[in-house]
C-alpha cells in the first residue's frame, strides 16, 4: 500500500478536477488562467517574499531554541525551495522533508533538524486551526454546517490515544516520541512560543491576502466578511494530501463554498486554479535559489578535484 499511495493520491486528485471540469466546464478553468494579470503576479510575489520571511523566521526560533544554529538568509533560501519542491512534486511535502534533512546534517544532528521542521509546521497548522474556529465562530460560512459534535470529538481523541498506546509499545516509536516530547517541553518558553505564535498568524494574513487577490481577479465582488470564512477552511482543506501541485479538494472545497453562499460555484473553482497559479508564482524564487545551491555544488567538487590532483602534479613535478 505503501507503494502505491503516491499514485492513488495522484489518482483520486485528478479524479476531482475532472469530475469538476464535466460539472463545471472548462471554461472555469480558462478563465482562471485568464485572469491572471500583472498586478495579481506582482502581488503574489511581494505576498509570497513577506510569508516566506515570517516562516522562516518561525523556524529560526525553533530550531535555536532546540540547540541547532541557523540564519534567517539560509532559513529564507531552503524555504523557498522547500515551497518549489512541495508545489511541483505529488507529495506535497518533500520539500520540507529535504529541508528538514539538509539542515540536520548541516547541524550533526538529523533527528533534532527534522523535529525542529516538525514543530515549525505544527505551529503554524495549530495557529491556522485557532484562528478559523475564532473566524467561523464569529462568521459562519453561509450553507456550511461543519461543526463537529460531541461524538466526532470523542472518536478522534479515541483514535489518537489507540495511535499513542500502539506507538508507546515500538520500542522506535517510543524513542522517538520521547525525543519529540522532551523538544516540544523546551519550546514552551515565553522567549519562543509568544514570537512563534506571532509570526504564524502573520503567515496566514498573508495567506488570506493571497486568497483575497485571487477572487479579485477570479472576478468575485464578495465582501471579505463573506470570503473569511470560506478562506480559512480551503486553507485548512489545503492540507489533505491529496492533490497535484495543490490543485484538487481545494478546488472542489470552493465551488461548493461558493455555490452554498451564493457566490457562484464556478467562480469558486476559478478562484482556486488563481490561487494554485499565484501560489505557485510565489514559490518561483525557488528556482533560483536551486540553481545557485547547484552551482555551488559544482564549484565546490571542482575545487576538491583540483586540490586532489596538486599532490599529483607535484610529485611528477619532482620526479623531473
Amino acid at each position: 500500500m505503501k507503494k502505491f499511495w503516491p499514485w492513488l493520491r495522484l489518482v483520486l486528485a485528478l479524479g476531482i478536477l475532472v469530475a469538476l471540469g464535466v460539472r463545471l466546464g472548462t471554461g472555469a478553468f480558462l478563465d482562471g488562467l485568464r485572469a491572471i494579470d500583472a498586478f495579481s503576479v506582482a502581488a503574489a510575489l511581494a505576498i509570497g517574499l513577506v510569508t516566506t520571511v515570517l516562516s522562516a523566521g518561525r523556524w529560526v526560533l525553533v530550531a535555536r531554541r532546540l540547540g541547532l544554529p541557523l540564519t534567517l538568509r539560509t532559513a529564507v533560501s531552503d524555504y523557498y525551495r522547500a515551497q518549489l519542491v512541495n508545489a511541483v512534486l505529488p507529495a506535497g511535502v518533500l520539500g520540507d522533508v529535504h529541508r528538514a534533512v539538509n539542515h540536520g546534517r548541516e547541524s550533526g544532528d538529523v533527528g533534532r533538524g527534522v523535529r525542529a521542521v516538525f514543530f515549525e509546521r505544527f505551529a503554524g497548522q495549530i495557529v491556522l486551526i485557532g484562528i478559523g474556529l475564532a473566524v467561523l465562530l464569529t462568521h459562519p460560512a453561509p450553507g456550511l454546517d461543519l461543526a463537529p459534535n460531541d461524538t466526532t470529538v470523542a472518536l478522534v481523541l479515541a483514535g489518537l490515544a489507540v495511535l499513542t498506546a500502539v506507538g508507546w509499545n515500538v520500542r522506535p516509536v517510543r524513542k522517538a516520541l520521547v525525543n519529540t516530547l522532551a523538544d516540544g517541553i523546551r519550546l514552551l518558553s515565553l522567549r519562543t512560543w509568544p514570537a512563534v505564535i506571532g509570526l504564524s498568524a502573520a503567515t496566514v494574513a498573508g495567506y488570506v491576502a493571497m486568497f483575497l487577490v485571487a477572487a479579485r481577479a477570479a472576478g468575485s465582488d464578495a465582501t471579505i466578511t463573506q470570503l473569511a470564512p470560506v478562506v480559512v477552511l480551503a486553507l485548512l482543506i489545503m492540507a489533505i494530501p491529496v492533490n497535484i501541485g495543490g490543485f484538487g479538494p481545494r478546488e472542489a472545497f470552493l465551488a461548493v463554498a461558493f455555490g452554498a453562499a451564493g457566490l457562484g460555484a464556478a467562480q469558486g473553482f476559478t478562484t482556486g486554479i488563481v490561487y494554485g497559479v499565484l501560489a505557485l508564482i510565489a514559490a518561483l524564487p525557488g528556482a533560483v535559489v536551486l540553481f545557485l545551491s547547484r552551482r555551488a555544488k559544482t564549484e565546490e567538487v571542482e575545487v576538491v578535484a583540483e586540490r586532489l590532483g596538486e599532490p599529483r602534479e607535484q610529485e611528477l613535478a619532482l620526479a623531473r
